[in-house]
C-alpha cells in the first residue's frame, strides 16, 4: 500500500538543522565577513560564526525564506552578547585608529576604507554595520543594541563622520571588499 504524502508533508516551509548547516557552508564568506566587521577580530569572528550557525540550528519556526536572515541575526547578537557595545558620548575628534588596523593588508590592489569600518570605536561600528551595510531600521537596531533610535541615528552621524575624516581613502563596502582585506 502506497502512502500518499499531504500538502504539509511534501513541502516544510519550516528551515531545518540541514538547511542552516547548507545555508552556512554556502555563504560562509558573506556570513565571516559581516561576524569580521562587527568584531574586528578575527578570533572573535570565528566564535560568532560558530554560536550563529549552532543557535541557528537550534531555531524553530523559522521559515526556509527567512533562514539567510535569520543566520545574519544570529550573527550580529552573537557579537552583540559578546562585545557589549554601548552607546559612547565621545566625540569625532577622539578618533583613533587601532593598532592592529595598521597590519591589515597595504598592497595598492586592496581598497582601504575597510580600514576606517574597522577603526571605529565598538558601538560606531556595529551601527554602521547594522544601519548602513545591513540595512536594520534605527528601530530595530535600537532593540538589538538596547538604546533609543536617537543614539542609533547619531552614532551613525559619527561613524560617517569618522570614516570621512580618516586619512583612509573610503570605498563602497560590499562583498568582494570585504573578503579582500580578510583574506
Amino acid at each position: 500500500m502506497r502512502h500518499r504524502k499531504t500538502g504539509r508533508e511534501q513541502a516544510n516551509p519550516h528551515a531545518t538543522a540541514e538547511d542552516f548547516c547548507r545555508l552556512f557552508a554556502k555563504g560562509m564568506s558573506e556570513l565571516y565577513q559581516l561576524s569580521f566587521l562587527l568584531t574586528a577580530d578575527h578570533q572573535k569572528a570565528e566564535q560568532c560564526f560558530v554560536a550563529g550557525l549552532e543557535d541557528s540550528m537550534k531555531s524553530g519556526g523559522v521559515f526556509k525564506e527567512w533562514a539567510r536572515s535569520w543566520a545574519k541575526r544570529t550573527i550580529v547578537q552573537n557579537a552583540i552578547g559578546q562585545l557589549r557595545p554601548t552607546p559612547s558620548t565621545a566625540s569625532s575628534s577622539t578618533f583613533t585608529v587601532p593598532p592592529y588596523v595598521g597590519q591589515l593588508p597595504t598592497d595598492e590592489n586592496r581598497q582601504f576604507g575597510l580600514k576606517a569600518v574597522l577603526a571605529l570605536p565598538d558601538f560606531e561600528r556595529f551601527v554602521f554595520v547594522m544601519s548602513v551595510l545591513e540595512h536594520y531600521s534605527a528601530h530595530d537596531s535600537g532593540l538589538l543594541l538596547g538604546c533609543s533610535p536617537g543614539k542609533i541615528r547619531k552614532a551613525r552621524a559619527r561613524a560617517v563622520e569618522q570614516i570621512a575624516n580618516s586619512n583612509m581613502v573610503p570605498i563602497e563596502v560590499n562583498s568582494e571588499n570585504v573578503q579582500k582585506l580578510v583574506r
